[in-house]
């Protein structure tokens, strides 16, 4: 009478660990797939932080070439107004830094900046104060020129042949010449002013030297 009891309990026990194992195979194959999906996870967790750190990369290149870029152009414009001031440019130092609240995009502050500069760049016409030096250029142009053809004048009657020809037609011409050759250093009065030499201050370089011209051919011994 007892053996169909071990019986049963021993198709009971293997039903129970039958099932116990089936419990743990599943247990496991949950744990498998958890950790599987937690990997996966972190995977695309390290791939997006990859990809932001990659992303702030290029930013702090770009934002550092940007600064770079516009200390360059800074300095640039800040060496073409200290030149501009001319010699009272060297009190302004050097360039300022970036302002501590600056905000906004800096490269159209920099833009306006060289347009103003442009603008300004724009050479005028020398003032009335300048007129003394202009006839000062051109009675020295007349003179420098009426001394030169002395000087030819005087080789050509100290030789003969072709020189004593020659050089007395070619001493006429540079005293001819001699209004014009002052407007050589009034282009540098202008230069220097940043200024254009127009027709007005031209006109009187040319016609201080023509009037100096005539007097020294007028004076001139025969």
């Amino acid at each position: 009478m007892n053996e169909p009891v071990a019986s049963e309990t021993y198709a009971a026990q293997i039903r129970r660990l039958a099932e116990l194992t089936a419990r743990v195979a599943a247990q496991r194959a949950e744990a498998h797939t958890w950790y599987a999906q937690q990997c996966a996870a972190a995977d695309r967790a390290v791939a997006e932080a990859t990809a932001q750190v990659r992303r702030a990369e290029a930013e702090v290149a770009e934002a550092q070439d940007l600064v770079e870029r516009v200390d360059a152009e800074a300095a640039h414009l800040w060496g073409q107004l200290r030149a501009r001031v001319g010699a009272g440019g060297r009190r302004l130092g050097d360039p300022p830094g970036p302002a501590p609240d600056a905000t906004g995009d800096p490269v159209p502050l920099l833009h306006g900046v060289r347009e103003l500069l442009d603008r300004t760049r724009q050479p005028g016409e020398l003032p009335g104060s300048a007129n003394p030096l202009l006839v000062a250029c051109g009675i020295g142009g007349a003179v420098v020129a009426y001394a030169l053809g002395l000087a030819a004048r005087a080789l050509g009657h100290g030789s003969g042949g072709d020189l004593a020809v020659g050089m007395p037609v070619l001493a006429l011409v540079i005293t001819l010449l001699g209004p014009l050759v002052g407007l050589a250093p009034a282009r540098l009065i202008a230069d220097r002013r940043h200024a254009v030499l127009t027709p007005r201050p031209m006109i009187l370089v040319a016609g201080a030297g023509l009037v100096t011209t005539l007097l020294l051919l007028a004076l001139a011994p025969r």
